[in-house]
């Protein structure tokens, strides 16, 4: 209940920010282009907070979080005075209006690029993206891809971390090949170009990660098999595990890997485990019962609640990611570019079918990040603002009526006929619009069901 409730107040945080920053880009170019602005609400329904400032403009939170808008004079739906035309936004040039309108979505990302910039700026924990296990015959290994080499660049585009890396390959969803640019610490100064034959590649980012499926995991230190949590309330306790015991058999087989340990544990679900471990240079005999958990598909896994220790970094593979105030700006710019480009890579993929519909998510979706990076620190919460940022300006700007891209489409047509176009014409492209709109959000409501 703790978690529901901290993964709401997180996303009504989140979508508060992200929605105030959007109509606040309209609002502020309306009053610069002379348009009066009678209320900006953030929030739908009821308002339970307003005010009028000395601009005469009714500001008010509503009741409903799950948007905003600002609502300006105009003569189409209001009763306008001859006096008051010249406040009106219907009766303003079209360069003013197409302003007006893109300036939501421009602000998204505008508050996206200042968002990376804090989060180079206070710096983020980072991991070099040097590739530890590869599985034999899997794409990466039949491109050539070898433990211990670092990826520089995935099609061109550097990756200083894991988080690029898994970026640049997540885009390539649909893609019969993919380039990446790798080092190896015995070749010092010998840069490789590996080519993955993507034909094969099938990935459900639901379940799967882009790396696993491709065949390789990244470099981590030695896991020991000795115990450094065992969590309270999990089995592991209950068989009389304790931290410092060190793991030797299972079933009576040696144990020479972590991987054994889980692999064990995740297929006993509620069935008896023997055990032996070393506990202070003595072997004791338990019997573990692991509990069982469900995942997505139905399956079902044991859990132990027990956790290993965990070998040191090599010195130089952890790093932070942080910059001065200036070259911040810089790093910003361009990691927000590359939001934007698979933000949009991704919707074409949507469009033409090479992603299914399943991967669309909705508000539960969203609470659930906005709650999980919340945990994590502000630094992970404001790259989590950024991106759902970036995704509301680039959905807001899709040319379906009833987004600010179905209002610049209208008026890139008027730019042509050199006349508004048609309200009737205008009135049957907003309810097609909605209705592709609603059912959208009805799929990706569902989606967020089926995965709770």
């Amino acid at each position: 209940m703790t978690d529901i409730l901290w993964n709401l107040a997180s996303f009504i945080v989140a979508l508060g920010i992200l929605v105030a920053v959007h109509e606040f880009g309209h609002f502020w170019v309306a009053r610069r282009c002379g348009v009066y602005v009678e209320k900006f609400s953030i929030g739908f329904g009821k308002s339970i907070w307003s005010k009028v400032g000395k601009d005469g403009t009714e500001y008010s939170i509503s009741m409903i979080p799950l948007g905003g808008y600002v609502k300006m004079l105009d003569s189409r739906v209001d009763e306008v005075s001859e006096v008051d035309h010249k406040y009106a936004f219907d009766k303003k040039p079209l360069w003013k209006r197409t302003a007006i309108v893109g300036a939501g979505p421009a602000f998204n990302f505008f508050f996206a690029v200042f968002a990376y910039w804090l989060v180079f700026l206070i710096g983020v924990p980072a991991v070099k993206p040097v590739v530890g296990e590869v599985t034999p015959s899997s794409i990466a290994a039949q491109a050539g891809l070898e433990p211990g080499m670092q990826i520089l660049s995935v099609d061109g585009k550097q990756t200083l971390d894991w988080e690029s890396v898994n970026l640049g390959l997540v885009s390539h969803i649909g893609d019969s090949q993919m380039t990446i640019t790798v080092s190896s610490e015995s070749q010092i100064g010998m840069d490789k170009k590996l080519t993955l034959d993507l034909q094969t590649w099938n990935f459900n980012p639901e379940t799967e990660s882009a790396m696993g499926t491709l065949g390789f995991v990244p470099f981590s230190p030695e896991i020991k098999m000795t115990l450094v949590n065992v969590s309270a309330d999990g089995a592991g306790v209950q068989a009389g595990l304790l931290v410092g015991d060190t793991i030797t058999q299972i079933e009576g087989v040696a144990v020479e890997s972590w991987k054994q340990v889980v692999e064990a544990i995740q297929g006993s679900a509620n069935t008896p485990l023997p055990m032996t471990v070393n506990r202070a240079g003595e072997s004791v005999s338990i019997t573990l019962v692991p509990g069982s958990r469900e995942l997505a598909d139905g399956s079902n896994i044991g859990f132990a609640g027990i956790a290993p220790e965990l070998g040191e970094w090599p010195a130089d593979y952890r790093f932070d990611l942080q910059y001065g105030p200036v070259e911040a700006v810089g790093k910003a710019i361009v990691k927000t570019g590359q939001i934007i480009e698979l933000t949009m890579t991704m919707l074409k993929k949507l469009i033409v079918g090479d992603v299914g519909l399943n991967n669309l998510s909705g508000p539960i979706s969203i609470a659930k990040g906005a709650g999980t990076t919340a945990d994590y620190g502000l630094v992970y919460f404001l790259g989590f603002l950024a991106l759902i940022s970036v995704n509301l300006g680039i959905i807001n700007l899709v040319p379906l009526p009833m987004l600010d891209g179905g209002h610049l489409m209208f008026f890139a047509v008027e730019a042509v006929i050199r006349r508004p176009v048609p309200e009737k014409v205008q009135e049957m492209g907003y309810r097609v619009g909605g209705a592709i709109i609603f059912s959208l959000m009805l799929i990706a409501i569902f989606n967020d069901f089926t995965r709770l």
